[in-house]
């Protein structure tokens, strides 16, 4: 199944994955929780509660750039 992507107010591209989530909260031992669900959840794991995170929101904003790199895009924040 391949990954749902989509894209902030800036036109940066965002996979809907938990690390993308604003929902997740990752415990000191690495485990990822999801807060909506109250389960542990894997990095790549998608639902329908997603919902963006606000730092990714301002990604692209002001002084930031999407630079294409080996065949991925980096968001760079100054």
């Amino acid at each position: 199944m391949k990954t749902e992507t989509v894209r902030n107010g800036y036109g940066v591209t965002i996979k809907k994955i938990c690390a993308s989530c604003k929902h997740k909260l990752i415990m000191n031992s690495g485990v990822r929780i999801c807060q909506k669900m109250e389960i542990k959840v894997e990095q790549q794991c998608h639902c329908r509660l997603w919902e963006m995170t606000d730092g990714l929101k301002n990604a692209g904003l002001q002084n930031g750039g999407v630079v294409r790199h080996r065949g991925t895009k980096e968001v760079i924040i100054k």
